[in-house]
């Protein structure tokens, strides 16, 4: 359950960074107010799994899930640019966050 909810929580961190993006320096009401609910959220939830997770797993794997989540979600909501290193740096998150989580064993879940 713990490593369902820290995927859950890397989501919201994607969530909480394209909403801060959003909120334009804190100057619109609401993109601001989504940014503090799913940042509270995402700790929230990061918090909870380090109960029984391993911290150096547990945070690489929830950054290395919200970094690649808001690459892949800002060049659809936003309109980045695409390149091929940017493609390969994103292919190496993911497979970073899958070693991490190969080397855990699953014994702490």
């Amino acid at each position: 359950m713990a490593w369902i909810v820290l995927v859950l929580s890397g989501m919201l961190e994607a969530g909480w960074a394209l909403s801060l993006k959003a909120s334009d320096g804190f100057t619109r009401l609401w993109p601001s107010v989504t940014f503090v609910v799913l940042l509270v959220a995402s700790m929230g939830g990061l918090s909870w799994a380090l109960k029984s997770l391993p911290v150096g797993v547990a945070y690489g794997v929830w950054v290395g899930i919200g970094a690649a989540l808001t690459a892949v979600l800002a060049v659809v909501l936003f309109h980045e640019t695409v390149s091929v290193l940017k493609i390969v740096s994103l292919v190496l998150i993911v497979a970073g966050v899958v070693g991490l989580n190969l080397s855990s064993g699953g014994a702490h879940a």
